[in-house]
């Protein structure tokens, strides 16, 4: 005898709908975080700005920011007496040649932290971002 109640299941079609949410919060996130990023960056070549990438993980819903390009972490962190932590070369002056040949005598790099700093000034926005994306599920 039946009661009159059904059940419908729609727990994959929720699942879907917040991982999509998911997904495309993430892209949007770090696009954004990219982008503030190399807006960050000194120019003298331009190849620091342009090596910023970002990339998302749906297996793990998360995504990176971030370069593959070498002068990237010194710009980030610093170097010698400079870095960000305390723990550049501290075999100081030392000196280096340039992709030009110039010879070049340092102390070190001051940290520029272009990615911090873009995390840190878009915070509340991504937050607000994740809100509204997430506050439509509904």
């Amino acid at each position: 005898m039946s009661n009159g109640v059904q059940f419908n299941d729609y727990s994959i079609q929720v699942k879907t709908a917040i991982k999509d949410t998911a997904l495309a919060f993430l892209e949007e996130a770090g696009g954004e975080l990219k982008a503030q990023t190399k807006r960050n960056c000194a120019v003298l070549s331009g190849k620091t700005k342009g090596s910023f990438q970002h990339s998302v993980d749906e297996s793990s819903l998360t995504v990176a920011v971030g370069s593959d390009y070498e002068n990237a972490i010194w710009e980030e962190f610093g170097t010698g007496i400079y870095a960000v932590n305390g723990d550049g070369r501290k075999d100081v002056p030392w000196t280096y040649y340039d992709e030009q040949g110039e010879k070049h005598v340092t102390f070190g790099k001051h940290p520029k932290r272009m990615l911090w700093n873009a995390f840190q000034s878009l915070q509340s926005k991504i937050q607000q971002i994740a809100e509204e994306r997430f506050g439509g599920l509904g």
